[in-house]
């Protein structure tokens, strides 16, 4: 063997090696990258968890500071407690959608599909809950304008405060969810995308 083959197989060696490095690279970076996106759909998950316990504790609750304490009339509280259950219903059919254990493990394509329509879905929801919540404060104030004077005025002023205080929050919680869709979805094309260069290699 003279020195020119062996330079050559010695960049073919060489050339192996890296590819070996590289293949395990990505390797590792995938299985990162999945493991950062199952999070993110957990803590969505347990996000959405809350709100649909939530929703079913208010119904008696509601009944207990509206009826019982407030003398609001049964049908505040019946329009009330279906809206709470509808929100956790809601809830509950969107979670269905990323609550796979095994979604990020499964096919990407699969797997945007059912995040971004997920995503959608939270975003749309804006469309029905705002219109309802005003639609329900403004009973809550005819409420209230029912009551005592006196009464009513602490009322009046703690709906107030409490409806600036969950408009934001609400607001805050949504922004949140819908950046940590975003940021699944980038996930998942940043690697279909590694897979596709891989596939051309």
């Amino acid at each position: 063997m003279n020195n020119n083959d062996f330079e050559l197989e010695n960049m073919r060696e060489q050339m192996n090696t890296l590819k070996k490095k590289l293949d395990k690279q990505e390797i590792v970076n995938d299985r990162l990258v999945r493991r950062s996106m199952r999070n993110q759909v957990s803590t969505i998950t347990r996000f959405y968890n809350v709100i649909m316990i939530l929703s079913v504790i208010m119904v008696p609750y509601f009944y207990f500071v509206f009826i019982k304490l407030s003398g609001f009339s049964m049908a505040f509280w019946i329009a009330s407690s279906i809206f709470m259950l509808v929100c956790g219903g809601a809830t509950f059919y969107n979670s269905r959608k990323i609550s796979d254990p095994g979604l990020m493990s499964h096919s990407l394509v699969e797997a945007r599909k059912k995040v971004a329509s997920a995503k959608k879905f939270d975003s749309d929801w804006l469309l029905f809950g705002i219109p309802a919540v005003i639609l329900w404060f403004g009973w809550f104030m005819y409420e209230i304008y029912q009551q005592d004077v006196d009464f009513a005025n602490g009322l009046f002023w703690g709906g107030c405060v409490g409806g600036v205080i969950g408009a934001i929050a609400g607001f805050k919680a949504h922004n949140k969810t819908q950046n940590q869709y975003q940021e699944i979805i980038d996930q998942i094309e940043d690697l279909s995308a590694g897979e596709t260069e891989t596939d051309f290699t």
